[in-house]
This record gives structure tokens, C-alpha cells and sequence, in this order.
């Protein structure tokens, strides 16, 4: 499967930068990419305080959970679009790279996969992915400096996933299967009930904490604090 999976994710990879996962095999010898899922606590730290330097905030707290869900949504962006074209990648060998100014890149070095045919195999095998394989593992380690709740973790992360929608505006014959597999994800736990549909879009239950960042009051499209 090892080439019909890259194959693939480069499919993928052509609807925009944060749906790219590069499985170019040369990456190897690039010696700053870091294995997923990131669990240096001191090295996430200093990446969180240099985030929140970029944003302008003295707020760890705040850049952490922006940071959780940028990584979030690479993470999902990718895997769901993959899916939706019929391989779910094992992500046991992805790596990543991240610096500030630069967008997060991600590489699977050796990338298989396994097929898919309906939304509700495919949702287990990503939800093991990337929730379990990745994201917990990230919310865990960002504990140990950050003080967020749990909902906030997993709203964040049910927005990035709602985020990966854009596939279908960019590629409209996938819009009804990636809809599918969203929509089966947000059953899962702990995604289960962090927020809804309505008829203006995904809404969160949480706030992710954006409005905080310098000048301050700006929210994000699905927050739960938006009058509506």
C-alpha cells in the first residue's frame, strides 16, 4: 500500500499547503524534523512561548491552545481528505518541523495506509490516528505549562476537524464524504458534544482563547461567545 497511499496523499497534498503531508523519502536526511507525537515537555515549551512572542501575547496559556489546534488541524486536514479518497495513513511514522513565521510541516517517512469503504470504518481508524495516536499524547504534554481545560483541548480540536470541510469547497466531489466522516468523528469521544451544526455552520462550545491575543476582542467564526 506503501504507493497508492503516497499517491494519495499527494492527491490531497494538491488541494493547499494544510493539507499537505510530504512522503518524499530524501526528507531523511533533513536532521530538523522531529518524530510525532512531540513529547520534549521543555522543547514544546519553548515553541509555545516563541508562538506566543509572534502573536504579541504574555499569555502562555493563550498560544498554547492556538498552537494545539494549528497542529490539530495539519493533522486532521490531510487524514480526513485521504480517507474521503479511500486510504486511511498510518501516522505512526509522522514527523514534523515548525518554527516561527513558518507553517507546520508534516512528513511520513515509509507512508502505508489501509483502504476504506464506508464512514464509520474509516472514523475508528482515523480517530486512532490522530486522537489517540497524536493529540492526546500533545494535550498531555502541554499540560505540564499550560493551564487549559480539557473542553478546550477537544473544542479545539473538534473546530480544526470541522475546518477540514474546506476539502469540499475546494474539491467539490468530496464534500459529501468528508461531511460523513466529520460528522461521525464528532460522536466520539472526548469530541462528543463540543459543539454543533446550525445552519450558519460548525459552532464550538468552548472559546479557544483568540479574542486574548493583542489587540484583543477578535473571535474566531465558531465561538461559542458570538452572539448569534
Amino acid at each position: 500500500m506503501r504507493a497508492e497511499t503516497a499517491a494519495v496523499l499527494a492527491e490531497a497534498a494538491a488541494l493547499g499547503p494544510f493539507f499537505e503531508i510530504v512522503t518524499d523519502e530524501s526528507e531523511a536526511v533533513d536532521p530538523t524534523w522531529r518524530a510525532l507525537p512531540e513529547r520534549d515537555t521543555a522543547r514544546l515549551l519553548g515553541l509555545t512561548d516563541l508562538y506566543a512572542e509572534r502573536l504579541g501575547t504574555a499569555e502562555r496559556r493563550v498560544a498554547a491552545s492556538i498552537l494545539f489546534q494549528g497542529l490539530a488541524s495539519r493533522l486532521w486536514s490531510p487524514t480526513v481528505t485521504a480517507a474521503a479518497l479511500g486510504i486511511v495513513p498510518d501516522l505512526s511514522r509522522l514527523h514534523w518541523r515548525w518554527a516561527p513565521g513558518a507553517p507546520i510541516a508534516l512528513w511520513l517517512a515509509e507512508p502505508t495506509g489501509r483502504p476504506v469503504h464506508d464512514p464509520v470504518e474509516a472514523a475508528e481508524l482515523i480517530h486512532h490516528e490522530v486522537v489517540e495516536r497524536h493529540l492526546r499524547p500533545l494535550r498531555d504534554a502541554m499540560r505540564a505549562f499550560a493551564r487549559l481545560a480539557d473542553g478546550l483541548f477537544w473544542g479545539n480540536a473538534a473546530s480544526a476537524l470541522a475546518g477540514t470541510l474546506r476539502a469540499g469547497s475546494l474539491r467539490p466531489g468530496l464534500a459529501a464524504p468528508v461531511r460523513a466522516l466529520v460528522d461521525e468523528l464528532l460522536t466520539r469521544e472526548p469530541l462528543a458534544g463540543t459543539g454543533t451544526f446550525n445552519q450558519g455552520g460548525f459552532v464550538r462550545r468552548s472559546c479557544c482563547l483568540y479574542y486574548r491575543v493583542p489587540p484583543g476582542g477578535e473571535m474566531c467564526g465558531d465561538c461559542a461567545l458570538l452572539r448569534r
